[in-house]
């Protein structure tokens, strides 16, 4: 999300401290929306819609790939002018609050679906994963309000753990459907959305809106002030060049998760001949994996800086990519998924934890809305162009492909120069 940073007249306002219970709120919306990803777009998403809904059209996965990808592009369009929004008038707990509640909402139409609806299904994930995108880069934006430099590391890596706990109990209860009955897969549908309303309750009551309303220059309004802040991005990323070459990198390696994390459970399925319930076990160990990813990384990184979590993550993604394509039995998928989840917690969590180190003072929207556009970016990239490949040379060929995202964005990092935490502040310069 682009979140412009403006001058206004605004009304001092004294907050009080971050406490445990807000950081728990804001921890517990990654709890509540990994539901929609790890249920919808991981693992029950893409095998029913091409196996019921698209009755096993050689075209499905190119379809949902290009339906994933035209989503986030249409968040990558759309988010300047919400991030305008909240922050000139302070609102954006409202909005995330807005955002889950139309996620949820088309993750339940999902329920009501049946076969050859191909078009209305594709329609519902777009408007879901539309409102998902937008309450990512929401909560992303609390993270400077409620950490700092030191600790910023720990705080984020605590969101992702939560978060996959939350995907871990998800899968649990999806578990109990499928095993009652092949046909009954679609309620994953109605219990995902019921988890994700139920869960992002916690941040509804104690995550703060420490934001101050504002007020708009004369003659300003919120789209020049949207689509100027856009249009001025290359002109303002080369003044950070440390953030403008994690962003290369991050968007490289970013469309590389954003595959594997819509098309791995059909992988599994269509090329190892996993059933459905050995796929949702594999991802519920592979949730635990990301918790211990997440919150190790995160640790390691108070530690030592961004950098080696970050690069050592990588590693790991490549050599997961590799593994992957040459895997035959399910036994050896689940090794490969365990790794898979320690990788991804740590790459996710570093990544955000940089930009919130790195982001100057007071502009903590503007930059986190960067973060989000070149995420987003990835993700139109990642999905668009891993469904077409399967479809045109099939899933081993896609996934050896996919781990060239992970070694360019690695090569990008290796320029950056990120100092260890000194003073609870960290610096860094690209070369």
């Amino acid at each position: 999300m682009l979140w412009a940073s403006m001058e206004s007249i605004s009304t001092r306002v004294e907050f009080p401290p971050v406490n445990r219970r807000e950081i728990f709120g804001w921890c517990s919306f990654d709890f509540a929306n990994s539901a929609f990803t790890t249920v919808v777009i991981t693992v029950v998403g893409l095998p029913y819609f091409s196996g019921v809904i698209a009755e096993g059209h050689p075209l499905a996965p190119g379809w949902w790939g290009t339906a994933l990808a035209i989503s986030q592009a249409i968040v990558l369009l759309t988010s300047p002018l919400v991030g305008a929004v909240a922050d000139v008038r302070a609102q954006k707990k409202a909005l995330l609050m807005l955002t889950a509640a139309v996620c949820a909402a088309g993750t339940a139409g999902l329920f009501w679906v049946g076969p050859g609806d191909v078009w209305l299904a594709l329609g519902l994930v777009m408007v879901a994963n539309v409102a998902f995108g937008m309450s990512e880069n929401l909560c992303a934006a609390f993270l400077p309000g409620i950490s700092t430099s030191a600790n910023v590391g720990r705080i984020s890596g605590y969101g992702w753990a939560y978060g996959y706990f939350g995907g871990l109990l998800s899968l649990l209860m999806v578990l109990v459907i499928v095993r009652s009955g092949e046909g009954r897969v679609r309620w994953a549908f109605l219990l995902t959305a019921a988890f994700f309303v139920a869960a992002s309750l916690p941040t509804l009551v104690l995550l703060k809106e420490r934001a101050v309303r504002r007020t708009l220059a004369v003659g300003q309004s919120f789209a020049r002030l949207a689509w100027g802040q856009l249009l001025g991005m290359r002109r303002e990323l080369p003044k950070h060049r440390t953030l403008a070459v994690f962003f290369g990198a991050m968007t490289l390696y970013v469309a590389g998760l954003m595959a594997v994390v819509a098309f791995s459970a059909d992988f599994a399925m269509v090329a190892i001949g996993m059933t459905q319930e050995q796929v949702i076990v594999l991802f519920a160990l592979l949730q635990i994996a990301g918790v211990v990813g997440a919150y190790g990384f995160g640790v390691m990184q108070d530690r030592t800086g961004p950098k080696p979590p970050l690069i050592l993550s990588l590693l790991l993604w490549i050599s997961v990519c590799f593994a992957g394509a040459l895997c035959q039995t399910a036994n050896q998928f689940f090794a490969v998924g365990v790794l898979a989840g320690l990788a991804l917690g740590s790459l996710q969590s570093a990544g955000r934890a940089v930009v919130s180190t790195l982001t100057p003072p007071g502009r903590a929207g503007e930059f986190f809305g960067y973060w989000g556009f070149f995420g987003k970016l990835a993700g139109v990239i990642g999905p668009f162009v891993f469904g077409w490949v399967v479809t045109w040379m099939g899933y081993r060929w896609a996934i050896f492909l996919n781990g060239g995202f992970f070694l360019a964005g690695l090569l990008v990092l290796r320029r950056l120069r990120l100092s260890v935490p000194t003073n609870g502040k960290t610096v860094g310069k690209a070369d």
